[in-house]
């Protein structure tokens, strides 16, 4: 294994580094509230930086994302590139590419996920979608929503189109979100009639038995719904590993310039020793998220490790916001104070995709099944 960032990613990973270093700041940051930053937005965008995510990979985006957790950037970009830019890429047809695709690399359209699957959304015959899912991240500022169905179907549904709505919530952190209420909204299956058939003619119901044909759909329907799960799971564990580098680099700052009896709080002992524990953890979150993008990205299978990464992002990722939040006495307590923003977004991504006893399970029955672990979808289709 080999995760050293490219001449592009690393280049990326500067550029993200920097906007987001001088835009996404305190005063902004509170000017913002629970919303999103539109001008942060159309700088990264304008910038390329979404565009780029195509060809630096999932593990680039995993550098992008750390950079946008130090300073918790209220944007849609994990959001927007996960379940809009790389979900179409990967698994839609050339005719959904074509169309959907240049106005999710500009940032004209904002893509959100109502993942995962609960079983609150059924989908019938003709495509139409009733149903409600309690709470979407950045859906206030979606365009285009991928909903996941009971069966795991995947579903482009336009957050203006009829039978759409969705009723504004709050959540720990300012993620922008809404609750997503359908009505027989027409949805667009992701991949068209079959989830990899990129517009192939082969595989239909005239060229299949019926029932034949419904089986086939349904488990290429669910192999696309897993992917997209393990990818969105080890994006935003490499936005937790930035939020906790962001706490703990607040934590570090704070310690080393508040004193105790005419000495440095860092010099106590009980204090390094909580701030190296809470760098292991952070340093266990990164190096498992760059682990799972880098076999992605490499076509090698992926989903074991991708649930490891998302029971460390809750695990560990609980444990460091709590310490950087403990790090710093009672100005930890401060509702307006930078590290209580890191803490609300920590334990949001703590409980966000699967908490840890429950991603611990699913990696479990994994484990103990005999089933194939998700592929990239062009290496498992050009072994087959």
């Amino acid at each position: 294994m080999d995760f050293t960032p490219t001449e592009e990613q690393t280049a990326a990973q500067g550029l993200a580094a920097r906007i987001f270093r001088d835009l996404s700041t305190h005063e902004r940051l509170v000017a913002a509230g629970t919303g999103s930053d539109t001008e942060l937005w159309k700088e990264l965008c304008a910038a390329g930086l979404t565009a780029a995510v195509e060809e630096i990979g999932l593990l680039g985006l995993v550098l992008l994302l750390e950079e946008q957790g130090r300073v918790t950037a209220q944007v849609p970009f994990a959001s927007s590139c996960v379940y809009g830019l790389l979900a179409v890429a990967e698994h839609g047809t050339d005719e959904q590419r074509e169309r959907l695709l240049p106005a999710l690399r500009d940032g004209t359209e904002v893509a959100a996920g109502a993942f995962p699957a609960r079983g609150g959304i059924r989908a019938d015959g003709e495509g139409r979608l009733s149903g409600s899912v309690p709470y979407v991240p950045w859906l206030r500022d979606a365009s285009l929503v991928l909903v996941a169905d009971a069966e795991h179907g995947l579903w482009i549904v336009r957050t203006d189109g009829p039978g759409v709505r969705t009723e504004p919530v709050e959540t720990t952190a300012p993620w922008s979100a809404a609750r997503l209420v359908l009505d027989g909204a027409p949805g667009e299956r992701l991949g068209g009639t079959g989830a990899h058939e990129e517009g192939r003619a082969e595989a239909t119901p005239a060229h299949e038995e019926g029932r034949a044909y419904e089986d086939r759909r349904a488990r290429e329907d669910v192999r696309a719904y897993e992917r997209v799960l393990a990818v969105s799971r080890i994006a935003f564990a490499g936005l937790q590993a930035g939020v906790c580098a962001g706490s703990l680099a607040l934590a570090v700052a704070h310690t080393n310039t508040r004193e105790q009896f005419g000495r440095p709080l860092s010099t106590k002992q009980a204090v390094l020793m909580r701030a190296a524990d809470a760098h292991m953890d952070t340093e266990a979150i990164r190096v498992t998220a760059y682990e799972a993008a880098w076999r992605r990205d490499t076509g090698l299978p992926y989903r074991r490790q991708a649930l490891t990464a998302a029971w460390w992002a809750s695990e560990a990722g609980k444990r460091v916001v709590h310490a950087g939040q403990h790090l710093h006495g009672g100005t930890g307590a401060d509702l307006d104070h930078p590290v209580h923003r890191h803490f609300l977004w920590g334990r949001q991504l703590d409980a966000h995709l699967g908490c840890g006893s429950e991603v611990l399970q699913e990696l479990g029955e994994l484990l103990a099944s005999v089933e194939e672990p998700v592929r990239a979808a062009a290496t498992e289709e050009g072994a087959e």
